[in-house]
């Protein structure tokens, strides 16, 4: 069960060959992925969005930055969280699996939502390593939350910028993160 939690952030194109090598990728990845599809649609509803994931959202746009989910997901699954979360008029976009080639940590998920937000300059929030590698390989920053399983020492050695408890200790403490870089 570690090994797969360990994994867990990685999009569906990297986590079969991680979590069981390059042979069962080839042979049953697609066949993998589509039951994963079909096990995790039924218990979406038993999801419960992260406290101050809306109340982050609504301080990143007061502060006039844009916010653009770069999720590999597909589109339905990402669509459905937002209208959950009630972000939908908060965000400027999202990206979904079929926006991108290669899932994280490789930064095609970020680079998507880059030209969805229309910039360059911006920071990464994430919860797991793969969030990390995925924007330090698009040359972003990230700011961390311990909500993905993944401690505080990990995140950093991972390389955030700045690891919180919480997504409301985040909102609360933006002034001291990238964010609050000019």
């Amino acid at each position: 069960m570690w090994r797969l939690h360990r994994h867990i952030g990685m999009g569906g194109d990297q986590f079969v060959t991680a979590v069981a090598g390059e042979e069962v990728e080839q042979r049953l990845g697609e066949a993998l992925r589509e039951a994963s599809a079909a096990e995790f649609r039924p218990m979406r509803d038993e999801c419960e969005p992260l406290a101050g994931v809306r109340e982050l959202v609504e301080e990143l746009r007061r502060r006039g930055i844009a916010v653009v989910l770069a999720s590999s997901s597909g589109g339905d699954d990402v669509e459905h969280f937002v209208r959950k979360i009630g972000i939908e008029a908060l965000v400027d976009g999202w990206t979904t699996k079929d926006d991108v080639e290669k899932s994280k940590p490789h930064p095609d998920v970020v680079h998507a939502a880059l030209e969805k937000a229309g910039t360059e300059d911006a920071v990464m929030v994430g919860d797991s390593r793969w969030d990390i590698e995925a924007a330090g390989n698009a040359g972003l920053p990230t700011v961390s939350v311990i909500t993905g399983g993944w401690s505080i020492q990990e995140l950093r050695d991972a390389g955030a910028a700045a690891v919180f408890e919480s997504l409301l200790d985040l909102a609360a403490a933006l002034d001291s993160t990238p964010f609050a870089a000019p």
